[in-house]
């Protein structure tokens, strides 16, 4: 039996799942597994425009900067769920551990709705990184398996893009839960994570009918299994398109039994065989982090004390910054998989950084109002939206099949990390001056250029290939 568990296993699994027509099938699975960003989008708008409420004394009676150290505490929480996670999610499989990230995050969620001071809030917000850290990892990793080459780039895009607008809709439920003349001040704010909560409920029943990517099978020597899950894909396609035949897929790959992985074989893998693939993805996460983390956790602050804005209107200006968010992903993400993502992530960096810097210009200058300031933000994050999900979608695709989470999981902690002080370093810029917000935005803008240049110099044409072709799987490789 050892003997036979050590033999060579010839497949076309990965072929007959890139050669799929895109049907309700694949719908499902980009609602399922999507809806994650949808949820958290809702949930950091939330408190994004809670930020200015939480410093009353009718609810926790933060200063600014502790509201930006609590944004970190979530995003230091993120760092260590996608550590823990992605191991897990390598080792164990994807569907397992993206349903229990998803019951970690709602319940954190409605944790922080009964938080009682600082530490408490910032404890629950730790623990919803942590899920969400988790879902990152388990998410990105099993909708790159299942969806087939040609449209994984505007997916991903249109998948991560969803995040705003699940903003739009917190920034929504802000409006009337945030007005004291509706609701008291002291419950609007915890009803705020209450209700995000019980609308991500329902997802749990749905994402139970999503089955293990059969690569990560078929990667660990689970090949019959592998096989059954295609088939029933397969019959379940057929019969929603009306098909007698699907197209014949064409090649294999022949699949060895190898040992665990380990963090070993990742570091190896990242340091030594994909050192230039390594850089890249550092570069291009760790600059659309610090930009976004910066500016979107301290954007309400900036409209309600350079422009007046009242806390409980604050969600009306998150609705077209959430809208320039979301469109940028939708209607930029199909040119990832024809022009290519080279062309494209380059240029949306190189964008968004020199539009950055005008804005920073304008507002450090005063011609803004809080209209204008809005509406120059939803552009330069049009394209900075669509840049940064292909940000997680370069680092998402361009490792072996067998680190792929842990591989984002390593990319989202450099990003986090980079990004973590963020929130409380401009949280203090908007106490000091509208000089120094300038100097921080030229900060972010500069960043951005980096990270075109270092794309143009080392991006990976992985447009309309299989993830196999991209970076060979390790159990590929006959160990010699």
């Amino acid at each position: 039996m050892s003997g036979a568990l050590s033999d060579p296993i010839s497949t076309n699994i990965p072929q007959r799942m890139d050669r799929l027509p895109w049907s309700r099938w694949h719908w499902l699975v980009v609602t399922a597994l999507g809806v994650t960003w949808l949820l958290d989008g809702l949930e950091v708008s939330i408190v994004a425009a809670l930020g200015p409420v939480l410093t009353h004394t009718a609810t926790l009676h933060l200063t600014e900067s502790e509201v930006g150290l609590t944004a970190s505490a979530y995003l230091a929480g993120s760092v260590l769920g996608a550590v823990v996670f992605s191991y897990l999610t390598d080792r164990q499989g994807r569907k397992k551990w993206f349903m229990v990230t998803l019951l970690l995050y709602l319940t954190a969620t409605v944790l922080t709705a009964l938080s009682w001071n600082l530490w408490s809030f910032m404890l629950f917000r730790f623990l919803t990184g942590a899920g969400i850290g988790g879902e990152y990892a388990a998410i990105n990793s099993a909708i790159d398996e299942l969806i087939p080459a040609r449209w994984r780039g505007y997916t991903n895009l249109a998948i991560n893009g969803t995040w705003w607008l699940g903003a739009a809709g917190g920034a929504l439920l802000t409006i009337v839960l945030l007005n004291p003349h509706f609701i008291p001040e002291h419950l609007g704010w915890r009803l705020c994570f209450g209700l995000g909560a019980v609308l991500g409920v329902s997802i749990v029943l749905v994402r139970r009918l999503i089955p293990e990517s059969p690569r990560w099978l078929m990667t660990h020597r689970k090949v019959e299994e592998a096989e059954a899950v295609v088939s029933s894909i397969e019959d379940q396609i057929s019969r929603d398109q009306g098909l007698a035949l699907l197209p014949i897929p064409e090649g294999s790959i022949t699949v060895h039994a190898r040992p665990h992985v380990t963090l070993g074989t990742v570091a190896r893998q990242l340091l030594k065989t994909y050192p230039r693939r390594t850089t890249l993805g550092i570069v291009l996460m760790t600059t659309q982090s610090f930009m976004y983390n910066a500016i979107s956790f301290t954007y309400p602050f900036v409209l309600t004390k350079f422009y007046a804005v009242p806390s409980s209107s604050v969600g009306l200006y998150i609705l077209p910054f959430a809208l320039g968010n979301f469109l940028g992903p939708l209607l930029l993400g199909r040119f990832f998989d024809s022009v290519g993502r080279k062309p494209m992530i380059s240029s949306t960096y190189a964008v968004a950084g020199c539009l950055l810097a005008v804005t920073g210009y304008l507002f450090w200058q005063g011609l803004f109002t809080s209209v204008t300031q809005t509406l120059a933000w939803a552009c330069v994050f049009f394209f900075a939206s669509a840049g940064a999900s292909a940000a997680y979608l370069t680092v998402s695709e361009i490792f072996p099949l067998e680190i792929r989470a842990m591989a984002i999981a390593f990319f989202f902690v450099v990003a986090q990390g980079a990004g973590v002080m963020a929130p409380w370093l401009y949280g203090k810029m908007i106490e000091a001056s509208a000089t120094s917000i300038f100097y921080g935005y030229l900060l972010g803008a500069g960043l951005m250029l980096v990270g075109a240049l270092v794309e143009l110099l080392l991006g990976v044409k992985a447009e309309g290939r299989s993830l196999e072709s991209i970076a060979t799987p390790l159990s590929a490789e006959k160990i010699r």
